[in-house]
């Protein structure tokens, strides 16, 4: 692999983020409520809880021979699980932040951090753009064939819409029929959305309309301002943003998924990353990043590679 520069979890170009940050709260990570989800908090997580693992010789072994760095490709523009900035407006933050620094330290290598769009990643993987992706890639059967996942936890798809909203708990999509839905553009959600359309026309009723933004900023003010019915996104990313903006509610977890790094596909990368994540496991790391971000429910036991999609 070609040697690259280090550089810090800073952008690559300035930009001007919304942080949903209403409510009460001292700072700090804020801790979390019985139900795992991050406690209301005027600021995003600072704890640090990556800096003090260490090498693995067994874990590093296994990347192909004179790899000492790489480089990642992250989305930003998203809101705390997911990756934001810090109140600097350039150090990069958030769950997919942390579990890519503590695999880069078990692993003992340099990273050079990337801002893309999350719809731009998967594909610039197979030039060689980037060595892998990290924003929370869902493992679905259709990616699988063209892309190889390391996964690191468990999230999945789910709705949340004002608390105003007749909407209940969404089991069928055909509940959805004649709403417009706010999503993610290039994301599972959309790619559910789209596929399902025809619920409704089949049922007789009015198709509901798929709204994608590329910000998850712009989905909050277009459910906010009525511009949207309801929201498809992650579970986790659901959950913080309704315990940290008011007049939200969250409706239901929809289908789990699990979520992964993302490679080229036939990558030489995966055992080593594999092998890095239940390093984190194994020594607690990995609990404590998911404690920082409230996100303890997307635990996994293990980590695998390209495991089959999780069905319904």
């Amino acid at each position: 692999m070609r040697s690259r520069l280090l550089l810090p979890f800073v952008t690559i170009t300035s930009a001007t983020l919304f942080l949903t940050a209403c409510g009460s709260g001292s700072g700090g990570s804020g801790g979390t409520d019985a139900s795992g989800v991050a406690a209301r908090s005027d600021a995003v997580p600072t704890t640090d809880v990556v800096s003090a693992e260490k090498k693995d010789a067994a874990a590093a072994k296994l990347l192909p021979p004179g790899t000492t760095d790489l480089t990642v490709a992250i989305s930003v523009g998203g809101t705390p699980p997911g990756t934001t900035y810090l109140s600097d407006g350039k150090t990069l933050t958030g769950q997919d932040v942390d579990f890519t620094k503590a695999v880069a330290k078990v692993l003992g290598i340099k990273l050079k951090v990337e801002q893309a769009s999350f719809e731009a990643i998967l594909p610039a993987l197979d030039s060689g753009k980037y060595d892998f992706g990290a924003s929370n890639f869902g493992v679905t059967d259709e990616r699988r064939k063209i892309i190889d996942f390391v996964t690191y936890v468990n999230d999945g798809q789910g709705f949340a819409a004002r608390k105003d909203s007749k909407l209940t708990d969404i089991t069928d999509l055909r509940q959805l029929c004649g709403l417009n839905v706010a999503t993610g553009a290039g994301t599972t959600f959309e790619a559910t959305l789209e596929k399902n359309k025809h619920v409704c026309t089949d049922a007789g009723k009015k198709a509901y309309q798929v709204q994608t933004y590329s910000e998850s900023s712009a989905i909050w003010s277009s459910v906010q301002q009525g511009r949207s019915d309801v929201v498809m996104s992650t579970i986790n990313g659901l959950r913080y943003a309704v315990a940290h903006q008011p007049g939200l509610k969250f409706l239901n977890e929809y289908h789990r998924l699990d979520v992964g790094f993302a490679f080229k596909k036939g990558t030489r990368l995966a055992p080593a990353f594999q092998a890095a994540v239940n390093k984190l496991i194994a020594d607690g790391t990995y609990d404590r990043i998911l404690k920082k971000w409230g996100t303890a429910g997307s635990a996994i036991k293990q980590s695998r590679i390209s495991p089959p999609e999780l069905k319904y």
